[in-house]
């Protein structure tokens, strides 16, 4: 009995790329176009030290996309965490400058966001309220203790903050920064959670279909809970990575984060329905928005409100590009 090549196969051609990984792959051809039209028009552009900028100034930006990709997996949406990454920093700088130790700092910080991502998620579960009026007033509340904490920005002198801002990780002639280096490890814990692990597996079951999920006997309210919990905690984490960036605190900054994060796992090729979408996707999306701001500096005639238009443009494009495949997997 003889069998037929599995590239031989009708419609079961091997080059043909899965509907799920077009966008992935639209985003990753596009960055790498913009990278190309860098380096033909800016001779510092192919510097390596470019690419580690990108990391250096976005870390934050990064990790905060991260824990936004498992909410939007699931279907959801949270819109606290810009005010969540200014809530940690300014606790941070107040708290350093009261004289609080850094570890202790650092440990009260970090639990911030996911005490209060996992109150929203449970509101979200139990109640059955949707996610996008919950985080709203998650947002509010988290930009109201800014304020309440002070109205003006608390500069950070603490000698351990200080040194771990300004400290360089050579790397052969260029260098990266703590918070860079962070910023990938959390990439890449995300990214095994999401592949390797049973949470991972729920979260895209529940985003594909949460009814189905239900009928299989999955944890929906769980995981529901964990997500936003996780989406909290990496909040937490960019905003002491904003804090070591900028070594301040204050009350309005990180105003339209959540938005910025929003942009780039949707360009990212996470599909706002849920079920589909790559924390290696994210990284992308990232560094496309980041790639957009450093080509529009190194021109240095253009206003950086371009940034934003260019990008709202793009966004239109992918959420065209995501309604196509979903038809097209129909």
């Amino acid at each position: 009995m003889t069998t037929t090549p599995l590239a031989a196969r009708p419609g079961r051609a091997w080059w043909r790329v899965p509907p799920r990984h077009v966008p992935v792959l639209a985003t990753a051809a596009l960055l790498l176009v913009m990278y190309s039209i860098g380096v033909s028009q800016y001779q510092a552009f192919s510097n390596i030290q470019v690419v580690f900028n990108v990391f250096i100034d976005n870390g934050f930006l990064l990790v905060v996309a991260v824990g936004m990709t498992f909410v939007i997996l699931t279907g959801g949406i949270d819109l606290s965490v810009g005010s969540v990454v200014a809530m940690t920093a300014m606790v941070s700088a107040s708290l350093l400058g009261n004289g609080l130790h850094p570890a202790l700092v650092l440990v009260i910080a970090l639990l911030l966001g996911p005490i209060l991502g996992f109150a929203m998620g449970c509101v979200i579960h139990f109640f059955e309220i949707q996610p996008f009026i919950v985080t709203l007033a998650g947002m509010f509340f988290a930009r109201g203790v800014c304020t309440w904490i002070s109205t003006t920005s608390i500069p950070i002198t603490d000698g351990f903050w200080t040194s771990a801002a300004q400290h360089r990780i050579h790397l052969g002639e260029n260098f990266v920064s703590v918070g860079a280096l962070i910023a990938v490890a959390v990439v890449a814990v995300a990214a095994a959670v999401l592949a390797y692990t049973r949470l991972g597996r729920n979260v895209y079951a529940i985003g594909g279909n949460q009814q189905s999920a239900l009928l299989m006997g999955l944890p929906v309210g769980r995981t529901k809970i964990a997500v936003y919990t996780i989406s909290g905690l990496c909040s937490a984490i960019g905003g002491i990575l904003l804090s070591f960036y900028t070594l301040s605190g204050a009350p309005l900054i990180a105003v339209g984060m959540e938005l910025d994060v929003i942009a780039a796992v949707v360009i990212g090729g996470t599909l706002l329905t849920g079920g589909s979408g790559y924390v290696f996707g994210t990284l992308l999306g990232v560094l496309v928005l980041s790639i957009i701001q450093t080509l529009i500096t190194f021109d240095g005639t253009l206003n950086s409100w371009w940034t934003k238009i260019v990008i709202g443009g793009l966004l239109f494009v992918f959420i065209l590009l995501q309604r196509l495949v979903g038809i097209r997997t129909k």
